[in-house]
Order: C-alpha cells, then structure tokens, then sequence
C-alpha cells in the first residue's frame, strides 16, 4: 500500500481547527501545548477560539496552520500507523512535511513560521502589490502575459502558483496584478482576487528571503524518514543539507503544486491524505490526478473511510498479521514519540538507523509477499526501546505505549516479557 501525505498552505486556517483532535487525543493536546510554549503565547486559544481575523494574519495563520497539521499526522501516527511512501507540502504546508519526516524539529518549525510570516508582511508595503487566481488559460499563456506586462515598465507581476493545469495564481505589483486580471478576463478566464496581506511567491518576496535564510540558518536538520517533495523542485529534497537553500528560494518561487502531483503519479500512490485543516488539496487533487482518491483527516466521513482502506484486523487469528501489527504499530508510534534529545550522533544511531532498518524489512516484505515472524516483531519492539531511551521518553510513558501497543494488536501472550526487560 502506497500513500502520499499532503500538508495545506495559508488560507486553509478556521477558527476551531484542531480541537476536535485535542478533544479526544492526547497527543494532539500536547503538540497544541508544545507550540504555546515554543511562541510563548496561547495559539491553541487563538485557534480554538481567536477572531477570524487574528487567526487569519500571516504570522499567526502560519505556526496556527503548521500546528493544526503536525497534530493531525501524530494522531493518525497513532491510532492508524501506516507509514506514508512521501510527503508534499504546499508552500506552508512544506515545513509541516518536514516536520513529520522529523528533518525539523517542531517546536524550531513553530519558531521559524512565525518569522516567515513576520518577514513576508513587512517585505512590501501593504497595499503595495496584490495576487489573483485564474482559472480557464493554459500555463503558456498566463506566463506570456505576465512576462509581456513585466518587461514593459516597473510594475511586474509573475505565476505564483501552478496549482492545476488551468488553475494558476499570478502575484505582484498591484496595478500590474490589476491590469492582467483584466486582459485574462476579456480572454475568458474566470479571475478572483485574493484576499492577502502581501504578494506571496515572486520577486518582491526577496527581502523575506533574506531575512528567512538568517533565520533558518540558526537550526539543526536530521536526515528524512520519509521522502518529501520540494515546492520548487517537484522533486523530493536530495539531503538535509539542502533545506536552507530551498526553502529559502520558496519564498520567492512559484510553487509548483502541478508537477508535484505528476511526480507522485510515477509512483503508483494508491491514494492521498490531506493533513490539516479543511479539504483544499483534496479538491486540488481532482483536477491534477482525476485518478488517484485523496482524503482529508479534517473530516468524519473521509476519516471512516481512511480507516477501513488501512484498518489493522487487530482480532485476526493469524499470528503472522498480528505480528506485522506490532511493526507497524511500533514504527508510528516510534515516528510521533515527542524529541528531548539534540545530540545529533545519538539521534541518528537510536533513532534515525534503527528506524530505517525496520521500515526497509517492512516494506520488502510486503514486495515480495513474506509474512513477519516473532523474531521480527521483536525487532520492531526493540528499535521502539532505542527510539524512547534516545528520546529521552519518560518510564511512564514507555509503557503505556507498549501496553497499548499489545492491546491494540492482541499480542500481550507474545510480547508482554519482552517489553518489560
């Protein structure tokens, strides 16, 4: 089973996002918690029960957003566990990928979003430049046009966005964004200004650029657990070491959501999910890839059906589906523990190795159709043991997962020794 994970950008933000997930689980309640003291102000309030408004400006929708999402995917982590085959982010949305392949530390993500968001506002005058989605025209012509409009005076507009084949977001100099809305409207297009407090994703952006890069500069970058695919590359990232770079040049850069989504066509994803707030790459993903099925884990019903394609027959009397239960369920478990380690050496020979090692068992079993044994089970449950001690989990916490662990795949007679030595 192949599944891609997608993360929203700005604009996908609602005052109460979240707070059914904090409702019902904890560790959404503790990722909510973990951003409060990482901002050092309550953006759980402000999410739960904020203004619009207030919610809605950049540099709060933006740690609000990335928040939302990270609680989404640990809780799905969690009750679910089917690793994703990779990652994309759109704008935003990308640093919550890299969050969740654990390149980034949350409470460090939290911290740079704010200032990206900081850096974006202040970059441009407000009123100063503008954006618009146009939908009808093909790529070639709306970059025609803006290329055309741009080279003949000092205002200059650019493609922002490559959402879908025909739906495109230029961004700019206000009149220049105003003037082309115009002449892609008598050519037919449907035209729909954006309410945003800046022109994100072209070449106004470059002083946020620059400052975005000091700050994503102060941080330290781990290696990826899972595959993530770059706005401006529509290819997964090569190394952690190019995280600065890229997300640096994000900021100025169309985001190209098409190509992104033609890339995960060649790799035969079986579905998509979108973690965090509403359905908007959902609905993307329908006219990009019309044949692969995305959900959102905002919703009730999409949720229902997310669990049934991936359900673990937990009370099956096959021995062999229990025991890739309890791999599966260590690995989730492993990837949404919450970090107090920073040491890099250790995270990679207790997390990061260990980790690989199980996944690149589990997923050439299920190529070539093996069923896990026992012994392999234990090995899942000892990269766990690894993944808490380098984490620095608490004793309590250790085995209240691995009790739930047992519980949850009917395994206690197999395992329950093993896991308390």
């Amino acid at each position: 089973m192949k599944l891609a994970m997608l993360f929203p950008g700005q604009g996908s933000q609602y005052v109460g996002m979240g707070k059914a997930l904090c409702d019902q689980f904890d560790v959404a309640q503790r990722t909510f918690q973990e951003a409060n003291e990482a901002l050092n102000f309550d953006i759980q309030k402000l999410c739960f029960e904020g203004s619009m408004d207030e919610l809605t400006k950049t540099e709060n929708s933006q740690p609000a957003i990335l928040t939302a999402s990270v609680a989404a995917f640990r809780v799905y982590m969690q009750e679910i566990g089917v690793a994703p085959h990779i990652l994309a982010g759109h704008s935003l949305g990308e640093y919550s990928a890299l969050v969740c392949t654990n390149s980034i530390e949350f409470a460090d993500a939290v911290k740079v979003v704010r200032q990206r968001g900081l850096f974006m506002q202040t970059a441009v005058p407000v009123g100063m430049g503008a954006m618009a989605a146009i939908s009808g025209l093909d790529i070639e012509t709306v970059e025609k046009e803006c290329n055309k409009y741009s080279a003949s005076g000092d205002n200059i507009a650019s493609v922002s966005n490559y959402n879908a084949k025909d739906q495109i977001v230029i961004s700019g100099h206000k009149p220049a964004v105003e003037a082309l809305s115009e002449t892609f409207g008598k050519m037919g297009a449907t035209v729909i200004p954006l309410k945003v407090s800046a022109p994100f994703h072209c070449s106004l952006m470059k002083p946020a650029a620059d400052n975005l890069r000091l700050e994503l500069e102060k941080y330290t970058y781990k290696d990826f657990t899972y595959p993530v695919i770059s706005n401006v590359e529509a290819v997964p990232y090569t190394s952690k070491d190019t995280i600065v770079d890229i997300l640096t040049k994000q900021v100025v850069d169309a985001v190209r959501w098409h190509e992104s989504m033609k890339y995960l066509a060649g790799l035969d994803i079986d579905f998509a999910i979108e973690m965090g707030p509403k359905n908007v790459l959902k609905n993307l993903m329908k006219k990009n890839l019309k044949e692969l099925t995305a959900y959102t884990f905002d919703r009730e019903d999409d949720k229902k059906m997310i669990r049934n394609r991936l359900a673990v027959k937990e009370n099956s009397s096959n021995g062999d589906d229990k025991f890739m239960a309890v791999i599966t369920r260590c690995m989730a478990v492993a990837v949404c523990t919450k970090n107090s380690n920073w040491n890099n050496d250790e995270y990679n020979s207790g997390v990061i190795e260990p980790y690989r090692y199980i996944k690149q068992m589990q997923m050439s079993m299920e190529k070539d159709g093996i069923k896990p044994t026992k012994e392999q089970a234990e090995e899942a449950i000892d990269m766990l043991k690894s993944v808490f001690k380098t984490k620095g989990t608490p004793n309590e916490e250790r085995i209240k997962r691995f009790n739930q662990i047992l519980d949850e795949t009917n395994t206690i007679e197999f395992f329950e020794s093993i896991i308390t030595a």
